[in-house]
């Protein structure tokens, strides 16, 4: 059966031929899932960044947290929480928002560093986020600054996931109800330190294992029900 040309898979293959030697060309060395692969049986690396603001181009990283999903369980002996390394200042709401200090940067892992290992990480998974976009435009973004180029992400938005089932029931919702505290808090989900990248990580988990259990009752529907559409 021939490649869709539009998919992922072909676009991870295109890119491969232009990549680097190094983190990025060995992430792309990987197969993603496929996307008829029931959902529970995908591997999934659930992950948060805190930034000094939403914008990729002027704004930084300040942390990443992720931890795996296997068979459906969070794998906890695999998460990882690393503050980036910066010469710069932070300002107070940084700090107040984050509890992120600048003696914490000061004494951080490179960047160089963190996004191979996040690379190392992600291949032959499937990105899953809240609010993805700001996950996606930074990794993007750093992948440029040191590879010269970006991957292509097959991902999943527990942010969308949720928009679209409030938009298939026909239920009128407002923009603060799609936040990650307050979708937990519908499902019934314990509260949790926000604006740490490793418990935001957990936390957005946490909350797709209660979206995939309420999306069947037998057969369990396959990754591509569930990838955010670019």
């Amino acid at each position: 059966m021939p490649l869709n040309p539009f998919s992922n898979e072909a676009k991870r293959l295109r890119l491969l031929k232009k990549a680097p030697e190094g983190p990025l060309k060995r992430f792309l060395e990987t197969p993603f899932p496929a996307p008829r692969t029931p959902i529970p049986e995908v591997p999934l690396l659930a992950m948060d960044f805190e930034t000094t603001g939403l914008d990729p181009e002027k704004d930084h990283l300040l942390s990443v947290g992720h931890v795996q999903v296997v068979q459906g369980r969070i794998e906890l002996a695999t998460a990882r929480h690393l503050v980036i390394h910066s010469k710069r200042t932070l300002d107070g709401d940084n700090v107040a928002i984050h509890q992120i200090t600048d003696d914490q940067v000061a004494d951080g892992t490179p960047l160089e560093i963190v996004i191979g290992g996040l690379l190392t990480e992600l291949a032959g998974k499937v990105m899953l986020a809240h609010h993805a976009k700001v996950e996606t435009g930074f990794l993007q973004a750093a992948c440029h600054k040191l590879y010269g180029m970006a991957p292509v992400l097959p991902v999943i938005d527990t942010l969308m996931l949720a928009k679209r089932r409030f938009e298939q029931r026909n239920q009128p919702y407002k923009d603060k109800e799609l936040r990650l505290f307050n979708l937990r808090e519908r499902y019934g989900l314990p509260r949790y330190q926000a604006h740490n990248a490793l418990c935001d990580a957990i936390a957005t988990a946490e909350l797709f294992l209660v979206q995939v259990g309420n999306s069947y009752s037998r057969k369990p529907p396959p990754l591509k029900n569930f990838l955010t559409r670019a």
